[in-house]
């Protein structure tokens, strides 16, 4: 099995390779420009995540509310994690 199959990487190491590729995309346009691009692939590929788990387009529009939910909350979790972490570290991660 090759080093870069994908279950050989760690949630964190995916993690991190998201970050680089957004990271390198900073120079070329805004920090929010790369966030909402971010956001919007997040939800893109959250969709296609639920779309497949069922096998036609009723059992999606059921299912619908319910992965808002869950998925709206996951972020919402996270979020505060991360922000948490960026406040008790913000000298840290503010130095220039």
């Amino acid at each position: 099995m090759s080093e870069n199959s994908p279950s050989t990487k760690t949630f964190q190491q995916r993690v991190d390779e998201f970050i680089a590729v957004a990271n390198q995309q900073v120079p070329e346009c805004s920090v929010d420009d790369v966030n909402t691009a971010i956001i919007f692939s997040a939800a893109r590929f959250n969709a296609f995540s639920v779309a497949r788990s069922v096998d036609s387009a009723e059992k999606l529009q059921a299912e619908k509310a319910e992965a808002i939910k869950y998925f709206t909350q996951r972020f919402a979790e996270m979020f505060e994690q991360n922000i948490d972490e960026h406040i008790s570290r913000f000298d840290r991660y503010s130095q220039k």
